[in-house]
């Protein structure tokens, strides 16, 4: 299998499966002299890890991490930086009597098809496992942008029909109010809307889907490169490359299909010296580079996939057959909740390696 590698710079390549004995990721690129800490990399993968609300999925993870390599007294090195996580709380049993069916909503098929073998503890390679490895490099990214005073944030802003409406765009607040939330939503009113539509889907043995936003705060104008590596195209191309998602907008995205080009054009302004727009429809990025406004974007993610109500399916010579989760399954009722952190961390690794790939542009 190949494509387990992200980043032309800074770069990431990841491996390990769901129930296999760890997972982890090797971070090539990263500048030396950047200081690190085992407990900022842990502090971001307890974000990401489950069980710890109703809201997710009950499987426990302590998803602590362990530097193996390239990093020493503190500090990166310029080496290949190693992380290792371990799996501690994986559970086959649960898919012994659904491995020769073809599960509705998961890779078991096209896998087959492709490979000839699929790992059906947990979904292998293919679980949202493996992004606890996006999180533990990202928690590396995001200290490195800190260093260009770059800030990100990312948080729910739908869980199924229940849009939250009512959060402030200043990045700090933000940030505070996700936090506070058990759903990553900084609006309070919608929050509680959402957690009573996910309770209805778990009762009824289901799954709802949702959207996540990200912000990108004092990111310099200029980054990204044309043609190929638009910044927008590499933000899509890393959120689209998550577990479960299923679209992507940047700006006002597919609402400014419906507005005339009067509207939707930013008209350039002087703030304080620095050029600015009166509006970002855009989303801080046009013709592929950052404009210095803020980006911001959205990735949507389509309803679990694990759920137990029965389904019809065939088993893997064809026969018909009924799909039911075995009891005691493990599963989120809504993944675009635990995506969150995962989201800032794809965001993260594309503007640190558009910053590394910048340094080249010009004398």
């Amino acid at each position: 299998m190949a494509s387990n590698s992200f980043g032309n710079i800074f770069k990431i390549t990841t491996w390990g499966e769901s129930h296999g004995k760890a997972i982890g990721v090797v971070i090539d690129g990263c500048p030396a002299n950047l200081e690190i800490d085992e407990s900022e990399i842990n502090a971001a993968l307890q974000l990401r890890s489950p069980g710890n609300n109703p809201y997710t999925s009950p499987r426990k993870e302590a998803d602590s991490v362990e530097i193996l390599s390239g990093i020493f007294e503190g500090k990166t090195t310029g080496t290949p930086i190693s992380l290792l996580i371990r799996n501690c709380d994986s559970d086959s049993s649960k898919y012994e009597p659904v491995k020769n069916l073809l599960r509705p909503g998961h890779a078991n098929y096209p896998y087959l098809e492709k490979y000839g073998i699929f790992d059906y503890r947990g979904g292998g390679r293919a679980s949202a496992r493996e992004t606890a490895c996006r999180v533990a490099a990202g928690a590396i990214a995001k200290k490195f942008l800190m260093k260009f005073s770059i800030k990100i944030v990312s948080y729910i802003t739908q869980i199924a029909d229940i849009r939250a409406e009512n959060f402030s765009e200043r990045i700090e607040t933000l940030q505070k109010e996700t936090l506070q939330s058990p759903l990553f939503c900084p609006d309070p009113e919608a929050t509680e809307k959402m957690i009573a539509k996910i309770e209805q889907m778990k009762s009824e043995g289901d799954s709802c889907g949702g959207v996540v936003e990200f912000f990108i705060d004092s990111l310099p104008p200029g980054l990204g490169d044309p043609i190929y590596e638009k910044l927008e195209a590499r933000l899509a191309y890393a959120l689209m490359g998550l577990p479960a998602s299923k679209g992507f907008e940047i700006g006002s995205g597919f609402a400014g299909s419906s507005m005339s080009g009067s509207q939707h054009n930013d008209s350039y302004i002087v703030v304080e010296d620095e050029i600015r727009t009166t509006t970002n429809y855009a989303g801080g990025i046009i013709a592929g580079i950052s404009t210095g406004m803020p980006v911001i974007g959205r990735v949507a993610f389509k309803p679990a996939s694990g759920i137990m109500k029965a389904r019809q399916t065939i088993t893997v010579e064809g026969e018909e057959a009924i799909f039911r989760l075995p009891e005691g399954s493990r599963h989120d009722p809504c993944v675009a909740i635990r995506a969150v952190p995962v989201v800032e961390a794809m965001v993260a690794l594309v503007v640190a390696d558009a910053l590394l790939m910048n340094r080249s542009a010009t004398l």
